[in-house]
């Protein structure tokens, strides 16, 4: 096992499995774990990791109080949590968290496959652990019979057809997910209307208070991170609320911002733009005309 400053980077699936005491994948770039079947004592706890292959975690049950975005809700049916390469984890300090499954795939398993292609198109990969995908009893239901036909595939002496079958059902377990998401930003409505809120809130203040003037327009990740949400996961919540990316929505806002000091106030373009947080001005003409089909200028006789 490699291990950077404070990190422990492991390269491998077979290196996984012999960290956590279990017996060689049959396949060295994919593997079902059941935590249940682990010796967990042997697994390092509160450690700081970093897996260069996906990991998709499932559990059928949850207990207690599940952090979700900025809130905690009482959930009891099951996820699914994921993580794309390189994110960096921390293990448990309670193994008891432990339980469930967790399939994991190395990118070089769909490199040579459609999917490989497309799977920076599941951008739930991208949300933080806290943005878990969180099941009804009839979605468990398909993920665990999905999870059962992928460990019985494993299972099975590896054929010239096995790939193709494991990524087919690798594929539809994702876009399984890709559904069940779209339903939890619809159903967790009341959640998602407080992060706007909160966004909108944020925003208006850091032009009220003249960051802008200082700062520039205010980043995605300075949002997201303010808000404490992956980028992804706050720009696929937004899409689905309002049809617009988080840049989109952050554009508009500046937008409206604009046509108040257009209409308000005799400062000038250049200043207005500037006091928005624009290196120059011609990119807040573009934006205007793109965003109202007027310059500044036009927008603004239109009051005189």
């Amino acid at each position: 096992m490699q291990q950077q400053p404070n990190i422990y980077q492991i390269k491998s699936i077979s290196q996984l499995m012999r960290l956590l005491e279990l017996p060689a994948p049959l396949h060295p770039l994919i593997a079902l774990v059941d935590y249940c079947k682990m010796p967990m004592e042997s697994f390092l706890k509160g450690q700081k990791l970093s897996l260069d292959f996906y990991k998709i975690s499932f559990k059928p049950t949850f207990t207690g109080n599940i952090k979700y975005g900025q809130g905690y809700y009482d959930f009891e049916e099951g996820g699914l949590a994921f993580l794309k390469p390189k994110q960096i984890v921390f293990s448990p300090e309670e193994t008891e968290s432990y339980e469930g499954f967790a399939l994991y795939f190395h990118p070089d398993f769909i490199r040579n496959y459609s999917l490989g292609k497309r799977i920076h198109q599941y951008g739930f990969f991208s949300y933080n652990v806290s943005e878990a995908l969180f099941l009804s009893a009839k979605e468990k239901a398909i993920v665990a019979n999905l999870f059962s036909t992928i460990a019985h595939e494993l299972s099975n002496n590896i054929d010239g057809f096995s790939q193709d079958v494991l990524v087919s059902q690798l594929e539809l377990l994702l876009n399984y997910s890709n559904r069940f998401y779209n339903r939890q930003f619809i159903t967790r409505r009341t959640v998602n209307h407080e992060i706007i809120t909160a966004l909108d809130k944020l925003l208006n203040d850091y032009f009220e208070d003249g960051r802008s003037l200082k700062e520039g327009l205010p980043s995605v990740k300075y949002i997201s991170s303010e808000l404490k949400l992956s980028q992804r996961y706050l720009s696929d919540m937004l899409r689905s609320f309002t049809g617009l990316s988080t840049q989109q929505y952050v554009q508009n806002v500046v937008v409206e911002k604009a046509k108040e000091k257009l209409s308000t106030t005799n400062l000038s373009v250049s200043e207005i733009a500037y006091e928005l947080g624009f290196e120059h001005s011609q990119s807040f003409n573009k934006l205007f005309k793109a965003k109202t089909d007027f310059s500044p200028l036009e927008f603004r006789q239109l009051f005189n």
